[in-house]
């Protein structure tokens, strides 16, 4: 195909002529393909990258000034500069895969914070359960099951001050026995 034909085709597709732009693809969409598969090396992300090309092609044809160079050379710096594109995004998207620090962490603690965290339970149920039983039984009201300071004087029939003196001196025991 010579040089004045591919011209013309790049000009009606300025006016998006349609039936001229499938024209320039028949024509040229090979040698493109070859620029985007050299860059690229992956024939999927070359067809991707050619599907663009003619896109910016049919966008941006009506910017194609005739200057006695070849139209191939337009042509081709666009599949070329765009399959660069797609090869630097490409590149990015792999270093912050492999960045150190970055992790793929799955939500919620992990088995070695399970592991941890069921012992300290089962340590504290212990230290509950050598409590006095009312006093252990006032702390789990108060904070497991969130009751207030009056329900649980009430419910122990105790004042309110025994109660605050129960809890307080109860969490001291608590805290000294998980300290062991």
């Amino acid at each position: 195909m010579d040089r004045e034909e591919i011209e013309r085709l790049i000009a009606r597709v300025a006016l998006k002529d349609r039936a001229a732009f499938e024209e320039l693809y028949d024509r040229v969409s090979a040698k493109l393909f070859g620029v985007c598969l050299r860059v690229l090396n992956k024939r999927a992300a070359a067809e991707d990258a050619m599907q663009d090309t003619f896109v910016k092609i049919w966008n941006n044809a009506d910017r194609y000034q005739t200057n006695g160079l070849s139209p191939m050379t337009w042509l081709i710096t666009i599949a070329r500069n765009t399959s660069i594109d797609r090869l630097r995004a490409r590149k990015k998207a792999h270093q912050d895969i492999d960045t150190p620090g970055l992790e793929l962490v799955a939500p919620g603690p992990s088995p070695e914070q399970s592991a941890i965290a069921a012992s300290e339970a089962s340590k504290l149920t212990g230290c509950l359960d050598a409590l006095e039983a009312d006093r252990g039984a006032a702390i789990r009201g108060a904070y497991l099951d969130g009751d207030s300071y009056a329900d649980l004087a009430e419910r122990f029939n105790v004042p309110l001050n025994t109660m605050r003196t129960w809890l307080r001196r109860g969490l001291i025991a608590l805290r000294e026995c998980m300290s062991q």
